[in-house]
């Protein structure tokens, strides 16, 4: 995979740059694929299941408020991710099981860490546009990232 530092440097404009500092913990750093998206707060019940459907190399992007009271993901969510195909997941809030994610072949990046289990009630929307740290996330564009960040087409 190409750096997103030359990513850039290439391409320019035509490349939105999170301006979020996001903390990698998947055992891969370097990930890219299309975008799906799940809006959700301290809720990961869709996170669970739209995890658990194949990915087909494709990067899960979750709002989740930028809340790091709960954790949106686990070792097990994330084992199941792995299971079915998935590049990555870019969480705007935290996970849990931090050492276990980390040994896992799936990039993962996350505000930080939170031993607290979320609600399970299904509450949010999926494969909706997020808009988080300067950068719109629509389903379907492509996203790219590294250890220098996290960049997605326009």
């Amino acid at each position: 995979m190409t750096s997103t530092a030359d990513l850039y440097d290439e391409h320019g404009d035509a490349l939105q740059s999170l301006s979020l500092q996001l903390r990698d913990f998947g055992g891969h750093v370097g990930f890219e694929g299309l975008i799906r998206t799940v809006r959700c707060f301290q809720d990961n019940q869709l996170v669970k299941e739209l995890l658990a459907t194949p990915g087909e190399g494709a990067v899960l992007v979750i709002d989740g408020s930028g809340s790091v009271g709960t954790a949106l993901m686990g070792d097990m969510i994330a084992a199941s991710a792995v299971a079915n195909g998935w590049a990555g997941v870019v969480i705007h809030g935290a996970i849990r099981d931090s050492a276990a994610i980390g040994e896992l072949p799936l990039g993962v990046k996350a505000l930080g860490t939170n031993p607290r289990k979320s609600a399970k009630a299904g509450v949010g929307e999926v494969d909706v546009v997020l808009r988080f740290g300067d950068v719109e996330f629509r389903p379907g564009a492509r996203l790219y990232a590294d250890e220098d960040g996290v960049l997605v087409e326009r």
